[in-house]
C-alpha cells in the first residue's frame, strides 16, 4: 500500500525549528548544521523541500542522529533515536528515503 504525501511530519516540524533556532558561527556566517540527519544504509539523508512524493514498501529502521546546533542553549538537542524508513516510489533508496513511524507521517529525506 502506498500513500502520497508532501513533507510535514513531526520529524520535519522539529528540523524546520531547530534549523531556525540554529546558531551562526562569529562573522555572520552559517554554522555547519545537523538537524534533521538521519541515516540509512551507512548513508546519510537530510530533508527535502516540500515535494509530493509517494511512500512504498518498509526498508527498516533508520537513525535520527543526536544534533546539538545551538550548545549554550540546551532545549533544543535532538536526542538520537530511530523511525521507519520508506522506499519512495521513482527513487533509488540510494538517492532518497521517506522517514516516520508510520508510512502516513513520513518526511521525504535526500541522500546528501
Amino acid at each position: 500500500m502506498t500513500t502520497v504525501l508532501r513533507a510535514g511530519s513531526r520529524l520535519a516540524t522539529a528540523v524546520t525549528i531547530l534549523a531556525a533556532a540554529a546558531g551562526c558561527a562569529s562573522g555572520g556566517e552559517a554554522a555547519s548544521s545537523c538537524a534533521g540527519l538521519v541515516t540509512y544504509d551507512n548513508r546519510g539523508y537530510l530533508p527535502a523541500a516540500d515535494m509530493a512524493f509517494t511512500v512504498g514498501e518498509r526498508l527498516g529502521t533508520a537513525t535520527i542522529v543526536e544534533c546539538d546546533d545551538t550548545p549554550n542553549d540546551p532545549g533544543v538537542t535532538i536526542p538520537e533515536g530511530s523511525t521507519g524508513a520508506y522506499t519512495v516510489e521513482g527513487s533509488d533508496p540510494a538517492d532518497a528515503i521517506a522517514v516516520g513511524d508510520t508510512p502516513a507521517g513520513a518526511t521525504l529525506v535526500k541522500a546528501r
